[in-house]
């Protein structure tokens, strides 16, 4: 199985730009497929971004689509979302999620992903 560590939230501006880090031990990173989810208090964990094994294919929730970006590096078992333009509504935790490569289709619901990290708080003031 596959250990992930989430980084990189925190308090930030609307309009500002953050970067998240989703950092992978265990199995060898490039077994997995990725995402990203996030969960607002109150609120359902809703899905985020989605990036293949090779990281040559991507896929994004329209509620984020053009401002953030999903990226890998497989060699350093790491896996980032750039979000830029933040809006007072990107205000959540964070989690990363991995589960094992299967097929080519963009996996974008909660019970796809069988492996979860501890999520990291991103608080966007208005």
């Amino acid at each position: 199985q596959v250990q992930l560590v989430e980084s990189g939230g925190r308090l930030v501006q609307a309009g500002g730009s953050l970067k998240l880090s989703c950092a992978a031990s265990g199995r060898p990173f490039s077994n997995y497929v990725l995402a990203w989810f996030r969960q607002a208090p109150g609120k359902e964990r809703e899905f985020a971004a989605f990036i293949s094994w090779s990281g040559s294919s991507t896929y994004y929730a329209d509620s984020v689509k053009g401002r953030f970006t999903v990226s890998r590096d497989n060699l350093k078992n790491m896996a980032y979302l750039q979000m830029n333009s933040l809006k007072a509504e990107d205000t959540a935790t964070y989690y990363c999620a991995a589960r094992p490569y299967t097929s080519a289709q963009p996996y974008d619901s909660f019970g796809d992903y069988a492996y979860w990290g501890q999520g990291t708080q991103v608080t966007v003031s208005s």
